[in-house]
């Protein structure tokens, strides 16, 4: 996943990221170590406020990359 980097490159900390998210910093900390993946939900509001796809925030490459 690649969350951490792109909140990181966003300019945003976890706190930041967690209100916007309507969830809990313990969340995206958890989502950032692998601990916890973000439901279908969470994964697209992440999409919409980073501005890229659920592919890219997952860190799926494209077929032949």
């Amino acid at each position: 996943m690649e969350i951490k980097k792109i909140r990181e490159a966003a300019g945003l900390r976890q706190y930041e990221l967690a209100e916007r998210m309507g969830v809990k910093q313990a969340s995206v900390s958890a989502w950032e170590s692998g601990a916890a993946m973000p439901s279908a939900a969470n994964l697209l509001k992440l999409a919409d406020i980073f501005g890229c796809t659920v592919d890219e925030i997952l860190g799926r490459k494209p077929i032949g990359a």
